[in-house]
């Protein structure tokens, strides 16, 4: 599998996720989840005119290249210009709302001045594993690849097939002389054939292929329901597909932005509707989990993979959505994906996959589980919703007590009650010992250094903080005691114990994280060192004030480490 580290383009629905290269190349195909799974190990199209080679939509010496979107939308055009052949191709990839399939459409111009006799090439390997082994079956039109438990069919609207080979593929596709006996056989990778026959000077023909992913049923269920999507209106679902997504962007605008008046506003209006689009395709439409991106580098020979949901990552999403009046998706996030994901501890594990299951993690990080509470909060301010705050109060409580024993544990904090050392006592009589404490030493949030860091502290600061303003905020809507006065009694108790906490972790950080000599904050108590996560104990945890001369110190000591002085000589 090659090693693929960069999405130039994304497009899709609530179930299925596309990503693309900047020369129109599918790279991934995601259903019926963002995260999980995905089924390409590549996509190949390719033309042979005449009596060449196959020419490479995506890789040919002779290729011009030029990507953009439909103005508002996420369907997404690739021009490719042949300068050898001077033939023009448009290829335009949009996803159904409606139905999760995908079309890829071609228009051919011959804007040469011979004859160009055209054959369509498609070479398709799809991930398979011993466990469950892809198969290829050639149908009407087309080819369906599957397994145990999916079927992934691509086949083309009112085209048959010229040729096709299921075995062996690889060692005859660049010829293009492709031939196969068999209908059917054991290969993950198959290519298909159609022939567009002659393009003439100035002539231009069509050809649109459908992508289609379902379950794995009797093969009389599937093949019907390739018939029936044989049979939609390709030109009724595109244009669709736009108006569905214009309406999107327009219904988005929550910064009310007007048209732009100069080049460079345009640049920005640009960036800011593409946001908007952006952020349904990474998001889980049942349980409101976001992903931080669409995966890259399957082979992790740079990073350990990005297509999973960071409670954290996705509380700071949350706050753009926000802004460009998701509010439904954000309380999604909160009521379905972060309830189901919180263990029986009040905490967040590192990562998920955006359906709440568990993925794969190596440690902690305690931010997860500080942020979640901070986002809750910063999400009724937006809404005002009391309600929205009641519904997950019993949440932020249970998260609270971790962070609370948490702290008490590595900062060494005295004045806990004698419930709640026995309580923790029980709890963690069992649990792992870390250098003698109770609790898992946590990463940091670059998920590289292991011990106490001052965004880590900065984060569990604010959710204290913002425990306590949700207290204030439901008053006596609050339902979680007997009564109103054990219930008052409780919460004031609580808040005396965390304005406590958040005495003992800013004077943890004053005489811990910071570095007298060079009058700067420091991101934990291991390296003595500075990065840009410090700012976090300011915005937005609002741990300390802009203005302190310590953290006017530290910004300024950051923007000297990150400038460059470059000495420009004259040539002589």
């Amino acid at each position: 599998m090659e090693n693929k580290y960069f999405n130039e383009a994304m497009i899709g629905n609530k179930n299925m996720l596309a990503t693309f290269t900047g020369k129109g190349e599918v790279q991934r195909i995601y259903f019926p989840s963002k995260d999980n799974r995905q089924y390409l190990d590549y996509f190949h199209t390719g033309i042979k005119i005449n009596n060449s080679q196959l020419i490479y939509l995506h890789d040919d010496v002779n290729n011009v290249y030029k990507q953009y979107y439909d103005t508002d939308t996420n369907v997404l055009n690739t021009e490719i210009t042949n300068t050898y052949f001077n033939l023009k191709i448009l290829q335009t990839d949009y996803v159904m709302i409606k139905e999760n399939v995908l079309v890829k459409k071609y228009i051919f111009l011959n804007d040469g001045k011979i004859d160009l006799n055209t054959n369509f090439y498609i070479h398709s390997s799809l991930l398979t594993d011993y466990n469950n082994h892809v198969s290829c079956k050639i149908i009407e039109g087309g080819m369906l690849q599957y397994a145990h438990d999916f079927t992934f069919s691509t086949f083309a609207k009112g085209q048959k097939l010229a040729k096709h080979q299921i075995n062996g593929s690889k060692e005859t596709i660049k010829s293009g002389d492709i031939y196969d006996k068999d209908y059917i056989g054991m290969s993950n990778d198959t290519s298909i054939c159609y022939d567009l026959g002659t393009i003439h000077p100035q002539e231009k023909k069509t050809l649109e292929i459908c992508m289609a992913i379902g379950e794995n049923k009797n093969i009389s269920a599937i093949e019907n329901e390739i018939e029936r999507i044989k049979k939609i209106d390709l030109n009724k679902e595109y244009t669709e597909a736009k108006s569905y997504w214009r309406k999107y962007v327009k219904d988005h605008n929550g910064l009310n932005l007007k048209e732009p008046q100069n080049s460079y506003e345009e640049k920005i209006y640009d960036i800011y509707k593409r946001s908007i689009l952006l952020f349904p395709l990474l998001t889980n439409s049942e349980t409101g989990g976001i992903i931080a991106s669409a995966e890259v580098d399957e082979n992790f020979t740079q990073c350990g993979r990005y297509a999973y949901c960071w409670t954290r990552d996705a509380v700071f999403m949350t706050k753009a959505l926000d802004i460009l009046k998701m509010q439904k998706e954000t309380d999604k996030f909160y009521k379905v994906f972060c309830k189901k994901t919180q263990s029986r501890n009040g905490m967040w594990e590192q990562r998920f996959f955006t359906d709440g299951k568990l993925a794969p993690a190596w440690g902690y990080q305690i931010d997860e589980t500080a942020s979640v509470v901070y986002g809750i909060y910063e999400h009724y301010q937006y809404t005002k919703d009391e309600k929205f705050l009641k519904d997950n109060l019993t949440m932020c409580e249970k998260a609270v007590d971790f962070l609370k024993r948490y702290i008490k544990d590595w900062l060494k904090v005295d004045g806990e009650d004698q419930h709640d050392k026995d309580k923790v006592k029980q709890e963690m009589e069992e649990s792992l010992k870390t250098k003698g404490h109770k609790y898992h030493v946590s990463y940091d949030l670059w998920e590289m250094c292991e011990g106490i860091h001052l965004y880590s502290l900065a984060s569990i600061y604010a959710a204290f903080e913002c425990i306590m303003r949700i207290y204030r905020v439901l008053g006596d809507k609050t339902s979680n005691f007997e009564d109103n006065r054990l219930k008052d009694e409780k919460i004031i108790k609580s808040e005396r114990e965390l304005e406590k906490l958040q005495t003992e972790i800013k004077k943890y950080i004053n005489q811990n994280m910071y570095d007298e000599e060079r009058k700067t904050y420091l991101r934990n108590t291991e390296d003595q060192k500075m990065d840009i996560s410090i700012i976090g104990a300011v915005t937005p945890f609002n741990v300390f004030k802009p203005k302190e001369k310590k953290i006017v110190n530290t910004v300024e000591r950051i923007n000297l480490s990150l400038r460059t002085y470059t000495r420009w000589l004259s040539t002589i």
